[in-house]
């Protein structure tokens, strides 16, 4: 949950706007992965499209028959080409598009894996003004790009062209970096919604602040995977404070919903698992907590007497030969 400026809560993952810039969300596997590229590079084929292009939902925008050269330049090199450097050029040629371009050739270096350039360029673009011309031009042609964004581990959600695109793509690839203060500081202002959510958790857990990532998904119920998996990082910011019973809360509320990913459900069950070996139980029922046996524990102090005995026998012999 978050602050609100009159001094109501309100939470970090529920969206209230008519419309998000987001897609379905998919729980990335090695067999879907593999299964996701092939069909990508069949349906390329089919479609007459590179994937290494910018992706777009749907067909290429037509182009305006009476365009000005700078928005002609700019639609050729956002739709037809797979190099970054070309928008560059283009921002270079045209001052008052510079900025747009350097948010498309991030996001379009982003999508090719290239992490630490692709951050550089989103973070020039999101502080370079653009003009009319190019503000239209991105109103009119970019709405149906999408960008295929890392929120979570595994977790992946397809984003339109916004504001949103293009600060979870800076913040993954910030995260990928080990940035994760600067990160989480890049999606603290994004509107409420599962995917910023996700992103804004799974840094603030890195950083070890799971006191508010336990605040910021109080109320959370597993409605989706992008749900059921901000609850399983909720469940492990839980287990870091010594919460037991919330998170064992959490988990089991990840596993009601039948039709959770079963990458998830198998994440949930191992977590699960690890409560239970903290809690010194050999099951998960709650009578399975039992003290270890007196024998156990003489036994485990007479191996520390041991090792210490031999530390120190090893430690003057190497003194007496003049190590």
């Amino acid at each position: 949950m978050s602050q609100a400026p009159h001094g109501r809560v309100h939470t970090i993952f529920h969206d209230t706007r008519d419309f998000t810039p987001f897609r379905g969300g998919h729980v990335r596997t090695p067999v879907r992965g593999l299964t996701d590229g092939v069909g990508g590079v069949l349906s390329g084929v089919l479609s007459g499209r590179d994937q290494a292009r910018i992706s777009v939902v749907g067909s290429v925008p037509r182009l305006r028959m009476l365009s000005s050269k700078p928005a002609k330049a700019m639609h050729d090199a956002v739709f037809t080409s797979t190099e970054p450097e070309r928008l560059l050029a283009l921002g270079r040629m045209y001052p008052g598009w510079a900025g747009l371009c350097l948010v498309v050739s991030g996001l379009l270096t982003y999508k090719h894996g290239g992490y630490l350039r692709a951050s550089e360029l989103l973070q020039r673009g999101l502080t370079t003004r653009i003009d009319d011309d190019a503000s239209q031009f991105s109103s009119i042609y970019l709405g149906q790009v999408v960008t295929r964004v890392e929120v979570a581990e595994r977790i992946e959600v397809p984003v339109l062209f916004s504001e949103e695109s293009v600060f979870l793509a800076l913040s993954h690839c910030l995260r990928e970096m080990g940035m994760m203060e600067a990160a989480l500081e890049a999606v603290v202002g994004l509107p409420p919604s599962l995917p910023s959510a996700l992103a804004r958790c799974t840094a603030a857990y890195s950083l070890g602040r799971h006191r508010d990532v336990v605040l910021w998904t109080e109320g959370l119920l597993n409605t989706d995977d992008l749900s059921a998996a901000l609850l399983l990082i909720r469940a492990r910011s839980q287990r870091a404070r010594g919460d037991v019973d919330s998170a064992q809360a959490a988990l089991k509320e990840v596993l009601r919903r039948r039709k959770t990913s079963l990458v998830l459900r198998n994440d949930a069950m191992t977590d699960r698992a690890l409560l239970a070996l903290d809690q010194g139980r050999r099951t998960l029922t709650p009578w399975a907590r039992k003290p270890a046996p007196a024998e156990e524990l003489e036994t485990l102090e007479v191996i520390r007497k041991d090792a210490e005995m031999r530390r120190l026998w090893e430690n003057d012999f190497r003194q007496l030969g003049g190590e």
